[in-house]
């Protein structure tokens, strides 16, 4: 018997973090927290120093669709290249927020070079490698001091790879004196989420406000990331970020990234996002971003490109050409987006289904905004296609890729043609 309080579910949480920090490059700003869409970032894997090569690869992050890209700032040469970088993606149209990423040393090249201060629109602060001891509290203020005075946001940034070690005696110590010690896992927990806390709440008496703060505690674990940014959340209203740290390569590091942040993003945790994947030799650095926009559109969070539902192929299907035509148009669709997400507003909720034999087939055609059922093995050579619903025409011979092709292009060019606002 059904229940009561059906439909059952609706949809992921509404974000948590109440406090919403602006990241920005000139007129360009990208919102985080209270409330904005989850923003998905990225990060160059080139030598900053190299200036040109830098620019090259944010550029393809950016087309990608990274709405923020972190560049390591490790020496004098990449700070001194930062300012270079900035203005070659101006000159190139490319107007995303560089978030500079620090450790070790970022107090003294935050204030010896107030030019790469100036260009980026973001620091990322670990707060394991700001220094021992009594330097430790110094350094960070003046990081702190550099951002409060340019006017920038900060990440704080912990990482269980680089926890502080003093912090973390700290809660060792505090747990041995307990009358029920806890295990060594929650004690780890808690150093990160204090590390964290305790930071933030030393940037805001140092000067910075509460909405230029942003946290992240980055572990490698997937139920270690779960644990830790549920009581993160429960414990702060600052923008998050989440990532799995270290996540791995190729379908290990996609399947742990998003089994760990698509239940925290269903709870409505999680402000900014990357899926931190180690490319492949000579692999491709913007699968990362590909993979994050996939994750929140086929959540329902957010929507960057039109997407291709597709069957696997059974027995049924032995031939490969419905395979190569859902690798052909979804290819096709995101190397559009740059420029139809100007000229076409709304064609990245656009649904296409490529389908290989009879069986789901029609039914999935006629879901989708456009949808053409391929033949399978042993069935009639005919391909109806399906737009809106209604089937509209049957393709046959050597070039139905090439005319369903034709057909997708239509459609985008009419249904989401930009309206002329009237004078």
């Amino acid at each position: 018997m059904a229940s009561d309080n059906f439909p059952i579910g609706s949809g992921p949480l509404a974000r948590r973090s109440s406090c919403q920090s602006v990241i920005r490059h000139g007129e360009h700003a990208v919102l985080l927290g209270g409330g904005a869409p989850v923003v998905v970032q990225s990060m160059t894997n080139t030598d900053t120093a190299d200036a040109i090569g830098t620019a090259i690869q944010i550029k393809e992050l950016a087309r990608a669709g990274s709405e923020l890209v972190r560049i390591t700032v490790n020496n004098a040469e990449a700070a001194a290249a930062v300012p270079a970088i900035r203005e070659q993606l101006d000159k190139m149209g490319i107007t995303v927020p560089l978030v500079g990423d620090f450790h070790y040393n970022g107090h003294t090249l935050l204030n010896d070079y107030p030019d790469c201060a100036a260009a980026l629109s973001k620091y990322r602060i670990n707060p394991g490698n700001v220094g021992q001891g009594a330097k430790r509290d110094t350094q960070f203020a003046q990081m702190i001091e550099v951002a409060c005075r340019h006017d920038k946001p900060v990440r704080i940034g912990v990482n269980w790879g680089s926890l502080d070690q003093a912090l973390l005696a700290r809660i060792m110590d505090e747990n041995a004196a307990r009358a029920r010690p806890w295990p060594a896992q929650s004690v780890m927990y808690e150093a990160l989420i204090t590390s964290a806390i305790e930071n933030a709440q030393r940037a805001e008496e140092i000067g910075l406000a509460r909405n230029k703060i942003i946290l992240s505690c980055k572990v490698s674990g997937v139920q270690d990331l779960i644990a830790v940014y549920r009581e993160l959340a429960r414990r702060c209203d600052y923008p998050l970020h989440l990532g799995l740290t270290e996540a791995g390569m190729g379908s290990k590091g996609i399947v742990a990234s998003t089994a760990a942040m698509a239940v925290l993003l269903q709870e409505g945790i999680g402000d900014t996002i990357r899926i931190s994947l180690t490319p492949e030799p000579g692999g491709d650095r913007c699968k990362e971003v590909i993979v994050g926009q996939e994750m929140l559109q086929t959540m329902g969070l957010r929507k960057f490109a039109p997407m291709v539902i597709a069957c696997p192929g059974c027995g049924r299907t032995t031939s490969t050409v419905f395979q190569e035509l859902a690798d052909n148009i979804q290819t096709y669709l995101r190397d559009q987006m740059p420029v139809w997400k100007l000229e076409y507003p709304g064609v990245e909720g656009m649904n296409v289904a490529v389908m290989g034999c009879i069986v789901n087939g029609p039914g999935e055609s006629k879901h989708a905004n456009i949808g053409i059922s391929l033949p399978g093995t042993g069935e009639s050579p005919a391909a109806p296609v399906f737009v809106d619903g209604e089937k509209t025409v049957t393709l046959r011979g050597e070039r139905i890729a090439e005319e369903f092709h034709a057909i997708v292009l239509e459609y985008v060019q009419t249904r989401y043609k930009k309206q002329a606002v009237a004078a």
